[in-house]
């Protein structure tokens, strides 16, 4: 049987098309990759002054996402899933948004709370780093929110979603030239409050020495701090990046124009403007966390979809579920 998943983000359309696959053990992965990409769309711009998606960048979204559907089935997958997240949660015609897109696509798009987000993020993250033992905090960063999770052998005891993204925060603070340092320090500033603020203490406190990050800005980080000519999913899965590592990399982009940024290898041109704002959530997160590395997933809510869709389909044919 064939699956695919796309996870409509505030920022990136994803599609995954999987395989499902009888597994060998109780612990061996249920599925296999069959293909995935990825186009920035931006269905969150412009969306926090006044709380509402606005037509062009719901009209390129909407493309892109039928495009998926189509390009899934043409692959010749039988179950599919559509994931919203911020974005449509958040807005005031979000749920119009979607609820149009299951009309024409014929595929319900299910518009994820926060709860659900931080679930599904923990289902792809820790598949894909082979289930690690013990607890860990996860954060995934998002172009309208930001996902803080804390999960002990893949449950998850304690999450919370904040209204604090690269797209959200790129609108806010602005880079299309080179990097004024006490700008930056301005913005880091600002997420290290909202922060210290926010973040429960459940997670801030959790006894969970191991520090996951996903999503594009960390992935990006990766691929820049191991000097990839073009991004390769497994080099970058497991990368350690050290807070040195991460402020490498400030310093290397704060000295390039937005221009500049979008020639750089693996680091698109549309992710030009949003990497600066995510790195100072990076570092803000590990000042508050207290953490001196991050390990890097390239997995995430997308691989989540996957994993979650296989556990149900698995029950209903029988198969032994993970433990």
């Amino acid at each position: 049987m064939r699956l695919a998943a796309i996870d409509l983000g505030t920022n990136t359309v994803h599609l995954v098309v999987a395989d499902l696959m009888r597994p060998s053990s109780p612990s061996a992965r249920r599925w296999r990759l069959v293909h995935h990409d990825q186009v920035v769309t931006r269905l969150g711009e412009r969306l926090w002054p006044d709380g509402v998606l606005h037509g062009l960048p719901m009209a390129r979204t909407a493309a892109q996402v039928a495009s998926y559907v189509a390009h899934a089935r043409a692959l010749g997958a039988t179950h599919l899933r559509i994931v919203a997240t911020s974005a449509v949660r958040e807005a005031t015609n979000g749920r119009q948004f979607a609820d149009t897109l299951s009309a024409t696509t014929g595929v319900v798009v299910e518009v994820a709370t926060g709860d659900d987000e931080a679930r599904l993020t923990v289902l792809g993250v820790l598949d894909g780093l082979g289930q690690p033992r013990g607890p860990v905090r996860i954060f995934d960063i998002g172009g309208g929110s930001t996902e803080y999770i804390v999960a002990a052998d893949g449950v998850v005891t304690a999450s919370v979603s904040l209204r604090l993204g690269v797209v959200r925060l790129t609108e806010r603070f602005p880079f299309p030239g080179t990097v004024d340092p006490e700008r930056f320090r301005e913005m880091e500033s600002a997420v290290i409050e909202q922060l210290r603020t926010e973040l429960p203490r459940e997670i801030v406190s959790a006894p969970a020495p191991t520090l996951v990050g996903t999503a594009g800005t960390v992935t990006a980080l990766a691929a820049l701090d191991l000097g990839l000519p073009a991004y390769v999913p497994d080099r970058v899965q497991g990368h350690r990046l050290t807070r040195a590592a991460v402020e490498r990399q400030r310093d290397r982009l704060s000295a390039l124009t937005l221009a500049e940024r979008g020639q750089l290898p693996c680091l698109e041109p549309a992710r030009a403007d949003i990497i600066v704002p995510g790195i100072a959530i990076v570092l803000a997160t590990m000042t508050i966390l207290g953490a001196t590395d991050v390990i890097v997933s390239d997995a995430g809510l997308r691989e989540g979809v996957i994993s979650d869709s296989v556990a149900r389909i698995s029950g209903d044919l029988g198969y032994p579920e993970d433990r």
